[in-house]
């Protein structure tokens, strides 16, 4: 058992005026299964890379442990060679019989060491990566999101596999995986990184236990604030008020002689309560300035779809997808309503996709019947974000979109001003989709379709978007792996 001490720690990026980490200071022990949790771009990859060395920075990192991290890149030109291969070039110290181990572990056929990594899917791809780096000794492994692009099934199989193991920091946006494979969470908040021990749940329930006193606090203090503020407005001016009375007497007299010191020493105590009342109010105001500070503010979004005439506005009967002639779905009966929200579920590549693609109106071979209602208007979010290039504004034209209305939508996603000036070539992936839910909420329409729209998207703004969907029950179509999401949102699920 050692630990990985991080003290003072700063550091901004060259050319920006802010910090990403300011002074921060924690401790982790290198046996703990550690869940790392933080909005987009918050700099969850960013202290990754820090870790491992990638960047300058100020303050001090020390670990008797080397870092390794998840995805390993592969150059693009390399994926035809075998997986083996690729593990060789990079890891040239390897132990095969080792690999092979955690392979079986991960349930992977060792077979896939001797195909070509490009004809891998994406779920024997994260296995094999993950294996590989745990046959490794005396590493602390940076798992960043393995869950991108995971169907459910093979979330499962990674989440169990994660969960025998100890020694890494996992970034995840995904709760159930969270909760099932970590026992500590390292928190990135708006103003410090916080470390505590259990799940994503138990940190989940005592943050809104925190934010609920904080905010309880918060009135309260107000409260008190305006009291004092009003309390030693009246003691100011009684104290005046009294001082006054003094003024136009002979101060010669001797009659007035005791009066006139009764009259002061009246004003010095109301003067000097009204001091106190100030001294309480600054203290009270110093206490407040202490709360909130990593309130997430989670704004509630909106859509407004449009209501079509007709009940039922996608119907399928026996309808199956081939490729080449080969059929690779079961033939699918299903109808969309008005106000459902069908989920398609199952592995990857079964053809969830192909049926969305098919109801896009792409030319995809397909038997049975598929029948779309007319003047049917879709809004769609695509899962590849390659597309998105060159600046905010041009693709705001592009796409004849209320440029208030979207930047608003965007700003309530958690985005920042400055990356409004961005290209977006430089967006995060949980920025560019982002982008692509704020235009489909944009648009109206009948029916939505998301295609895995969550990969990258940060917690809060899942749930967010959660919120948003039952609030507003538009008619939707989605294929999403991340099961707490839909569970909570669908009304439909189609099994493939």
């Amino acid at each position: 058992m050692s630990q990985i001490n991080v003290s003072n720690l700063t550091f901004c990026y060259e050319g920006s005026y802010d910090n990403i980490f300011e002074n921060v200071s924690f401790q982790i022990d290198t046996e703990w299964k550690l869940g790392f949790i933080g909005r987009n771009g918050r700099g969850k990859t960013t202290f990754l890379n820090l870790l491992l060395g990638k960047y300058e920075y100020n303050g001090h990192i020390s670990a008797s442990v080397t870092f390794d991290y998840f995805p390993f890149v592969i150059p693009e030109e390399n994926k035809n060679h075998n997986t083996i291969d690729i593990i060789e070039e990079l890891y040239p110290d390897y132990e095969l019989w080792k690999v092979c181990r955690e392979l079986t572990l991960i349930e992977v056929d060792a077979e896939v060491l001797y195909r070509p990594f490009s004809t891998l899917s994406n779920g024997e791809q994260t296995k094999v990566m993950l294996a590989v780096l745990f046959s490794r000794e005396n590493q602390f492994l940076l798992i960043d999101e393995p869950t991108n692009h995971l169907d459910m099934p093979t979330r499962d199989v990674v989440k169990d596999y994660l969960n025998s193991k100890q020694g890494f920091i996992l970034v995840s946006h995904d709760r159930h995986f969270l909760d099932s494979c970590i026992n500590h969470v390292l928190v990135i908040n708006k103003e410090n990184i916080t470390v505590e021990q259990g799940n994503f749940s138990s940190w989940w329930e005592n943050k809104k236990r925190q934010d609920e006193f904080e905010l309880s606090e918060n009135e309260k203090l107000k409260k008190e604030i305006k009291r004092l503020n009003q309390s030693a407005k009246t003691s100011g001016d009684w104290a005046d008020k009294v001082e006054s009375t003094k003024i136009g007497r002979d101060p010669n007299s001797e009659k007035n002689i005791g009066f006139r010191s009764y009259i002061g020493e009246k004003s010095r105590r109301m003067q000097q309560r009204r001091k106190n009342l100030e001294r309480r109010q600054d203290q009270a105001i110093e206490e407040k300035s202490k709360l909130l500070k990593n309130i997430e503010t989670v704004d509630d979004l909106k859509i407004i779809p449009l209501s079509h005439h007709k009940d039922v506005l996608v119907m399928a009967k026996d309808l199956a997808i081939y490729y080449d002639d080969k059929k690779i779905t079961k033939d699918l009966d299903f109808s969309i309503g008005n106000g459902d929200r069908v989920i398609l579920q199952g592995r990857n590549g079964c053809g969830k996709s192909s049926i969305i693609k098919k109801i896009l109106g792409q030319n995809i071979e397909t038997t049975g019947t598929l029948e779309i209602a007319r003047g049917l208007k879709i809004s769609y979010v695509s899962q590849d974000t390659s597309h998105l290039k060159g600046s905010l504004d041009d693709f705001i034209y592009n796409n004849g979109l209320d440029e208030t209305l979207f930047k608003a939508l965007l700003r309530k996603l958690d985005f920042e001003r400055v990356q409004f000036e961005k290209t977006m070539e430089n967006y995060s992936g949980g920025q560019k989709k982002k982008v692509l839910i704020a235009k489909s909420l944009c648009e109206q329409a009948h029916l939505y379709i998301w295609d895995e729209p969550l990969n990258f998207i940060d917690i809060f703004s899942r749930m967010q978007i959660e919120r948003l969907i039952n609030e507003f029950q538009p008619t939707m179509l989605l294929v999403e792996h991340d099961k707490v999401f839909t569970e909570n949102i669908g009304t439909k699920f189609v099994e493939f």
